[in-house]
């Protein structure tokens, strides 16, 4: 039985709370379709409950349950509809959009959230990254749920955090304060409470790492073998924007342990990407089979976490790590699109082959150069060569400062710089 004057206690503070904070608009857009629930997914840390704060913010016909508070403790489900009632009643608003934060935490959470869908609300849900699960959605509710990828800001929303404020055309000295937010965009990530605390970025960050290392996979996963988890972990955010093969990661683990643990290690790596802080990119063959076998290239959710361990800080990577992020940002509104990389028998490669339903639709290489005499001629004949052999047309790389659109090899191919294709991606 829950404390009826706490709940209303709950909601007036949460009320006074949205008065008086500044909650920074971010760029993911959402939809409702009836009798689906809309789920927001992702990392941990990301900002999905001030997201849902904003909407409510924005949605005064809502209702939002912080489930990790004490006031909502061991409800049943028939007491979530007695709470609404309370609530319109004591509050004067009509419900119409149930928000509700960390859904893990209901037992049995997909019955109640169907309860809601089938009395006529619409239902918006967020939840641990260690608990809930695109697939777990997807299982649990049966074809009545949309989700939306949260990640860290983008460069747009993080130039927003800076209040930085951005007018089309720059000045010299915009661009210059452009490039320098964006240098430390690649340095030291961007997760939203990095820039609330900015002089406690390492601490955070460390403890981001430690948490996401513990709860989003070796909790999640019952690992058993802690030191073979850490050892994974650390060796993946070593070599992001690489091919990694599990057999390569198995060697390395061996090799430390001094014992052959490679069964281990492959039912292991296979678990890395449901945490959201580790993502696999497949290499582009048209046989799924031929896909499978090749060695994929690894992404993390923030460059900044690759800190923690100490890895040097190359731009190069960087930037392509940060660029495969924001193509993953478009799937939310083209759920169509698939990114792979490309690579030949002769070892020329292409960094995203972006494809779109049956369509190969663009091929990006990524260079830290900021002049035509830096970027490398085998980039481009591979672009060139990807392009004859995938029949795409739309060719780019992506610089740190070097802009212009030029044939080559019969083939027309853009420049354009980081920041500037980071703020017009939308």
């Amino acid at each position: 039985m829950f404390d009826e004057n706490f709940v209303i206690e709950y909601f007036e503070k949460l009320f006074e709370r949205l008065k008086k904070e500044d909650i920074k608009q971010r760029e993911l857009k959402i939809s409702f379709i009836k009798n689906k629930v809309t789920a927001i997914i992702g990392p941990r840390r990301a900002g999905k409950t001030y997201f849902i704060l904003k909407f409510l913010k924005e949605n005064k016909n809502s209702i939002y349950f912080d489930l990790e508070h004490a006031a909502f403790k061991d409800l049943t489900h028939k007491e979530f509809f007695e709470i609404i009632s309370i609530f319109e009643e004591r509050f004067k608003i009509k419900v119409k959009n149930v928000l509700l934060d960390e859904i893990q935490r209901i037992d049995k959470w997909e019955i109640l959230v169907r309860s809601l869908l089938d009395s006529g609300y619409k239902v918006l849900i967020t939840g641990s990254s260690s608990k809930l699960l695109s697939k777990e959605i997807a299982t649990q509710l049966r074809g009545r749920s949309l989700s939306y990828l949260l990640l860290p800001l983008s460069f747009r929303e993080y130039l927003n955090f800076r209040n930085f404020n951005l007018r089309k055309p720059f000045s010299l000295s915009e661009k210059v304060k452009i490039i320098n937010f964006l240098k430390e965009y690649l340095e030291w990530g961007s997760y939203p409470e990095i820039l609330l605390e900015w002089d406690k970025k390492e601490k955070i960050l460390k403890e981001y790492f430690d948490t996401v290392l513990q709860k989003d996979f070796i909790e999640r996963f019952k690992v058993v073998n802690v030191e073979i988890a850490k050892l994974i972990f650390e060796f993946v955010f070593q070599n992001f924007s690489k091919e990694l093969s599990i057999n390569k990661i198995a060697n390395f683990v061996s090799s430390k342990l001094s014992k052959n643990v490679k069964n281990i290690v492959y039912e292991y790596v296979e678990k890395l990407p449901e945490s959201f802080a580790v993502f696999f990119v497949e290499r582009f063959e048209e046989s799924v089979y031929k896909r499978k076998s090749f060695m994929r290239k690894v992404y993390i959710c923030d460059v900044g976490l690759a800190n923690i361990i100490g890895v040097k800080k190359d731009f190069g990577k960087r930037m392509e790590n940060i660029v495969f992020l924001e193509l993953l940002r478009k799937t939310n509104e083209k759920p169509l699109i698939t990114v792979y990389y490309w690579k030949d028998y002769q070892g020329k490669e292409v960094d995203f082959v972006i494809k779109e339903g049956l369509r190969i639709k663009q091929l990006i290489q990524v260079t830290y150069a900021s002049a035509r005499d830096e970027i490398e001629q085998r980039e481009l004949r591979a672009l060139v060569k990807a392009s004859e052999l995938l029949k795409c047309k739309d060719l780019l790389v992506i610089t740190w400062d070097y802009e212009c659109e030029e044939e080559f090899k019969g083939k027309k191919i853009k420049f354009i710089p980081l920041w500037k294709w980071l703020l017009i991606s939308n």
